[in-house]
């Protein structure tokens, strides 16, 4: 019979790492401007990607990762750095990289890199959600125990799809103020983030830093 309860704990795990109610203010922000359809759009793409890419590292992640000779603490390092990147953007009322030219917000296909990166990736499938899966197929190493990751990372996705979707519900409730406010202040804990991930990537690559 099948540990069902690895699985809960592993759903309940990734939605603390992922975390798509705080993705909310970003995705506000990264999307300012934008008519509903878009943005319902774009929410399904962010769902779309965020599956995509950690089942992905469920199956092939470690393969990948060896393959280009890089390490989890390597990807840590650089995904942290990218992180520090837009937070200190948002801290500073911009979305540095996620804001868009005149050009880009008349193409579509322009605005769903936005929706890949960096909502997607690092946001929500950043290193701690892939080292997340890597590290839980490593635990279930048949395919039967593989292909059971879905369960979690099927869920979460939907999640972040109503999370998304509901957003510009949430953008009237909190008004322009409100969404400046939040944002600045998802920035500092993103910043936060994207120290303890450069922190741990860190550890990992230099060892002695932890003694």
């Amino acid at each position: 019979m099948y540990d069902w309860s690895y699985l809960v704990k592993i759903t309940i795990a990734l939605f603390a790492i992922v975390n798509p109610i705080g993705s909310v203010p970003i995705f506000i922000s990264a999307t300012e401007g934008w008519n509903k359809p878009d943005r319902a759009k774009i929410a399904r793409t962010v769902a779309l990607t965020v599956f995509i890419v950690l089942i992905l590292s469920a199956f092939i992640g470690e393969d990948i990762l060896n393959f280009f000779g890089i390490t989890i603490p390597s990807f840590q390092v650089g995904g942290g750095i990218l992180l520090m990147l837009i937070s200190i953007s948002m801290m500073h009322g911009k979305q540095g990289g996620t804001r868009q030219t005149a050009e880009e917000a008349q193409n579509l296909a322009e605005r769903e890199v936005i929706a890949i990166v960096p909502l997607s990736i690092p946001l929500l499938a950043g290193p701690g959600a892939i080292s997340s899966m890597i590290l839980s197929a490593q635990q279930q190493p048949t395919f039967l125990g593989h292909v059971s990751l879905v369960i979690p990372v099927l869920i979460i996705s939907v999640i972040i799809w109503l999370v998304l979707k509901l957003a510009d519900a949430i953008s009237h409730q909190l008004g322009t103020i409100g969404i400046n406010i939040v944002t600045r202040l998802m920035g500092l804990i993103l910043a936060a983030m994207a120290v303890e991930f450069i922190a741990h990537g860190l550890t990992g690559l230099f060892p002695q830093l932890a003694g």
